[in-house]
């Protein structure tokens, strides 16, 4: 049986690849021998290499929305956790102290309270009191729990307090505090009597009405420690 072959590429060269027996007359076959791929220079050292891009976008990088999933696809969606918590917040200066007897620099604290409030993602409703104490009407933020909202709020104010008004020396704020859930129905009534605190406690002491909102909110208590 003959074979006819065509042409071998020249001693030393790369080798060709062969590929397909290609039939010809009866009892001859010709094999088709294809050209050597191109011969790529080695990259040198620091060159940046091209990276391959695909021809047709893929699907699962594509960043056009697709009405409806594939079959077999699953679709997710982010699920949400929603919080709606107001909390009334109430607590003294030290020994009830009345360290914000000045109408401008209870202005003040009120106002670095409700900004610290405000960078906790807490927004403050109001805030208010008289000299011896402070009122705090704030939606809680889910990312952070009430007795670390108080930490900040005493701890940020009291260092602001010591800088801005030198003049007063010792400023501190008890170390309990006082917090009641407000529930969305009765927010007005809440922001209402802070706003009247000055009227309120012409007539009515700090105890009494810190007594009044442990009895009504049904809080056991002990005299003993309550005011520190």
């Amino acid at each position: 049986m003959a074979i006819s072959v065509g042409a071998f590429p020249p001693r030393g060269s790369p080798s060709g690849r062969f590929t397909k027996k290609s039939p010809t007359r009866r009892g001859c076959h010709s094999l088709l021998i294809s050209p050597p791929p191109p011969a790529t220079k080695n990259p040198q050292r620091g060159s940046i290499l091209q990276p391959r891009v695909a021809r047709h976008e893929l699907p699962w990088v594509s960043s056009r929305p697709r009405d409806q999933p594939q079959r077999g696809c699953i679709r997710f969606s982010m699920p949400q956790s929603l919080s709606s918590v107001y909390l009334h917040i109430v607590f003294s200066t030290k020994d009830r102290f009345p360290f914000l007897s000045k109408e401008d620099v209870r202005a003040e604290v009120h106002a670095f309270l409700g900004g610290i409030a405000r960078k906790l993602h807490c927004p403050p409703v109001l805030v208010g009191g008289v000299a011896d104490h402070v009122h705090l009407l704030v939606q809680l933020d889910r990312s952070i729990s009430q007795s670390d909202l108080v930490r900040e709020l005493k701890r940020g104010s009291n260092l602001w307090f010591q800088e801005r008004f030198p003049e007063i020396p010792k400023f501190a704020w008890q170390a309990g505090y006082g917090a009641f859930s407000v529930s969305s129905s009765n927010l007005e009534n809440v922001r209402a009597y802070i706003a009247n605190q000055s009227q309120h406690h012409a007539k009515v002491s700090f105890q009494d009405e810190f007594r009044a909102f442990l009895e009504k909110h049904r809080l056991a208590f002990d005299e003993r420690y309550v005011w520190d």
